[in-house]
């Protein structure tokens, strides 16, 4: 069995899975390549994108005008792997359970590991994540789906187009959680105090509307069921800039592999605007 496909528990100790410092270790020796929703739930996770220097000020212009599903939370000096702000021990070549190496906007490469990549020039950037505030919807009695069932949450592209800055520019990622009106309603109040991490739904309802035609085929992520009694509600997501480098198609650059995100110490909490 490869680790992709084994369980959070048969994996990590219920004491470990809730320790991000423990989560890390455990990424960072090779013993988990898959998604991190439900691991470290109330430590804040990022997306990542790193860059050429040359191309940084372009892509940080970028994030400044698309805070809804670039909202910044850290970026690193040129050549540096450690992001003090998020935790004193991270290192951004092995921290994260897989990567993506990009050349000219095409996927080459999904290592576990990007040491032998790592060059001088390289800048990184880390993106609020809604896995963030699944906490405080699971602490309101809001089920989640994939959760429940283990799985990566559904990305899908939209024709929701973002602020262009030089190179960069696409559409918008969402990410869909289905849930009753009712709690979706709450979600939306739930959510809006989590501004770093992608805020408030951008839609709720009908999919078509924004471009997406089947909800059963998600372009990243696991597909789950939406119930006759339930709306799809719909978040801007972190994998919007992967959809931006395929326009852009830097010669090198090197993002997280959607849903494998890097746990921080952060906690929650301390993203929650009151």
């Amino acid at each position: 069995m490869s680790v992709a496909s084994q369980s959070i528990a048969s994996v990590f100790s219920p004491e470990a899975a809730k320790n991000a410092q423990q989560v890390r270790k455990l990424i960072r020796q090779g013993d988990w390549h898959s998604h991190t929703s439900g691991l470290a739930s109330d430590h804040v996770q990022g997306n990542v994108v790193i860059l050429p220097e040359v191309m940084a000020n372009d892509f940080l212009r970028y994030c400044q005008r698309n805070p809804k599903p670039c909202p910044l939370l850290a970026v690193s000096e040129p050549g540096q792997a450690k992001l003090p702000s998020l935790g004193g021990d991270i290192d951004i070549c092995s921290d994260l359970p897989r990567y993506r190496v990009w050349r000219h906007g095409e996927v080459v490469d999904e290592p576990t590991d990007i040491t032998p990549l790592w060059r001088a020039d390289l800048v990184t950037f880390v993106l609020g994540c809604s896995f963030s505030f699944e906490e405080a919807l699971l602490e309101a009695g809001l089920p989640l789906r994939h959760v429940a069932q283990g799985k990566n949450v559904a990305m899908y592209r939209t024709n929701i187009q973002t602020e262009r800055a030089g190179l960069f520019h696409g559409p918008m990622v969402v990410t869909m959680r289905p849930m009753k009106a009712a709690a979706a309603i709450r979600a939306v109040q739930i959510t809006s105090r989590f501004p770093n991490v992608h805020g408030a739904p951008v839609h709720l309802g009908d999919p078509a509307l924004i471009g997406i035609t089947r909800l059963d085929v998600p372009d990243y992520g696991d597909a789950v069921e939406v119930m006759e009694d339930e709306i799809p509600v719909f978040w801007a997501c972190g994998v919007t800039p992967q959809a931006a480098l395929v326009q852009a198609r830097p010669a090198f650059c090197i993002t997280h592999a959607p849903g494998a995100m890097l746990i921080t110490d952060l906690l929650n909490q301390q993203l929650a605007s009151f």
